[in-house]
C-alpha cells in the first residue's frame, strides 16, 4: 500500500497530470486532498492500473477525498507556452479550484513552480509512492481519457478512443495519411511527417 502522506504536520494536497506526452488533445491535471484515514490497496500510479481499475477508483476518490479538482489546457495553450509550463499551469489551476485550505503540496515529477508561496515537494515517481499523488494521477487520467473518447467522435480516423492521442504507430500512420487536425499539438511535429512536408 502507498504511503498516506509525505509529511503529517500540514494539510497536504497531491498533484499530477496526464497527457503530457501526447501528440493531440489537452493536458489534464488534478489536485487531491485525502483524509488521514484513507486506505485503498488498489490505488497506485494510474499507468500501472487497468482501465477498469481506474474507472472503479475514480468515484471512490471523488466520494472519500476531502477535496479534489481537475483542470486542463488545450493544444493551443500547450503550443503557446510549451507542455511543461502548461502542465504546471494546469496543476496550479486545479489547486486554485480546491475549496479546502491546504498548507503543503506534493507533486509527481521533478519540475514545479511555486504556488502562492505554499511549500511544495517534487517527487520522482511520486504517483507510485503517495496516495494523494496517485489519486490525482487517476483523476487526471480518467478525465482526460473520457474527454479523448468524446473527441474521437469528431475525428474517428485517428482512433483516439484507443490511443488517447499518444504517439502510437497507428496514430502516427493516421497523421501521415490524413494530416493534422486542429486538435494536434503543432510543436510536437513528427520527424517522418516533417521530412515529408517541409
Amino acid at each position: 500500500m502507498l504511503k498516506p502522506f509525505y509529511q503529517n504536520k500540514l494539510i497536504e494536497a497531491g498533484c499530477d497530470e496526464a497527457g503530457r506526452g501526447c501528440l493531440a488533445g489537452p493536458v489534464f491535471a488534478a489536485a487531491v486532498i485525502l483524509p488521514p484515514d484513507f486506505k485503498n490497496e488498489t490505488l497506485n500510479d494510474s499507468k500501472k492500473l487497468t482501465t477498469k481499475q481506474r474507472d472503479e477508483l475514480r468515484p471512490i476518490i471523488e466520494k472519500e477525498a476531502i477535496d479534489f479538482a481537475v483542470m486542463s489546457f488545450d493544444n493551443i495553450k500547450i503550443d503557446q507556452i510549451n507542455i511543461l509550463n502548461a502542465s504546471i499551469l494546469a496543476m496550479h489551476g486545479a489547486l486554485k479550484k480546491l475549496n479546502k485550505k491546504f498548507e503543503f503540496i506534493i507533486v509527481d515529477g521533478n519540475r514545479f513552480k511555486p504556488y502562492k508561496k505554499i511549500p511544495h515537494q517534487t517527487i520522482v515517481e511520486g504517483d507510485g509512492l503517495y496516495m494523494s499523488i496517485a489519486a490525482a494521477s487517476v483523476l487526471a487520467k480518467t478525465y482526460r481519457d473520457e474527454y479523448m473518447q468524446q473527441l474521437h467522435k469528431e475525428y474517428p480516423l485517428y482512433n483516439w478512443q484507443k490511443n488517447k492521442g499518444y504517439a502510437t504507430r497507428e496514430h502516427r500512420d493516421a497523421i501521415m495519411q490524413h494530416g493534422y487536425t486542429p486538435l494536434h499539438r503543432r510543436t510536437f511535429v513528427l520527424k517522418e511527417f516533417q521530412l515529408q512536408i517541409f
